[in-house]
């Protein structure tokens, strides 16, 4: 079960505490996982306060998921999350390089006749 489930997110962007209350964990551990894992990459202000986008608590999520309820290592999570935002980039990339292809084809059968 996700910790986001229950919660809509409508904000564009959270504090670190307000993330650490979603997930029912210390601040330490936002921070901590902010350095292991590439993919979250906060927006920081003027004094230097993490400012989490509603993408990054996406991510916080899988890795909440990943290592604290199905129990995976530091280092099987960060695979997995690799793969997971690498498989997600790369279908985006062939969806949009079928349409072109699918344009060029319908522009090409047009020429035909």
């Amino acid at each position: 079960m996700s910790k986001l489930d229950d919660i809509t997110l409508t904000k564009l962007y959270y504090s670190i505490g307000e993330v650490a209350a979603i997930f029912d964990v210390n601040t330490s551990l936002i921070r901590f996982w902010e350095k292991e894992f590439t993919v979250i990459q906060p927006k920081k202000n003027k004094k230097g306060n993490r400012l989490f986008t509603v993408k990054d608590i996406e991510h916080f999520n899988k890795i909440y998921q990943l290592v604290k309820e199905q129990g995976y290592t530091l280092e099987g999570a960060k695979k997995a999350v690799k793969s997971t935002v690498k498989g997600v980039s790369e279908g985006n990339q062939n969806e949009v390089l079928i349409q072109k292809l699918e344009q060029i084809k319908s522009q090409l059968l047009a020429l035909k006749k």
